[in-house]
């Protein structure tokens, strides 16, 4: 079971990897909106996947790389203080031998399936 504090992280989680990700441009024949949208919530993290970047296949390696080089500093600590306050997902990557310094990208999705992609420092 996550806690409340690791579904509060996977808000954070969340926004840090849509941050990381560039929005799709809206069809063009989509009629503008009126009323502001409320944002949704992240769905609850039901399973924590560990993945070396050095493991995925090349096309997914070279997006994460993408990404990687258009973020940030500063989202990345916060990603990685997202992960720290999040004992599952913690637990999760340092299970897996890496620590949060190690992610460099994470992303829940619509199933609550969270994705942490990491590359070992040094």
């Amino acid at each position: 079971m996550i806690t409340i504090a690791a579904a509060g992280a996977a808000l954070l989680l969340a926004g840090a990897a849509n941050a990381q990700t560039r929005p799709a441009d809206p069809p063009a024949s989509a009629p503008p909106t009126t009323a502001p949208q409320t944002p949704s919530t992240a769905p609850t993290i039901k399973s924590i996947n560990v993945v070396e970047l050095d493991a995925l296949p090349e096309a997914t390696r070279a997006q994460v790389n993408q990404v990687v080089a258009t973020r940030t500093a500063n989202e990345l600590q916060q990603l990685q203080k997202a992960i720290e306050a999040a004992p599952a997902v913690k637990s999760a990557i340092e299970a897996k031998g890496f620590s949060t310094r190690d992610v460099v990208l994470a992303e829940v999705n619509d199933e609550g399936e969270l994705t942490v992609v990491t590359r070992r420092l040094g």
